[in-house]
């Protein structure tokens, strides 16, 4: 592919926003993919810590501020 972006020369932030925009681009189809085994039985894991109180939410908009700042 001829038009591939050099991802080096990308800034940190620039970096964040193209794997976002991937992201988002690849969830419009999650119906299509199937989730591997591995990735439930982490879910479930993950559910029984937060209902322990070992486990915290987070806004994800939050989140996404906290790491871009953490990066930047």
């Amino acid at each position: 592919m001829s038009n591939i972006i050099e991802i080096q020369h990308l800034s940190r932030e620039e970096k964040l926003r193209v794997m976002e925009a991937i992201w988002e681009d690849l969830s419009k189809e999650d119906a299509q993919v199937e989730s591997p085994d591995w990735h439930q039985q982490a879910l479930k894991k993950t559910e029984q810590r937060f209902r322990s109180g070992q486990e915290n939410i987070f806004d994800w908009d939050d989140a996404k501020k906290k790491l871009r700042k953490r990066f930047e």
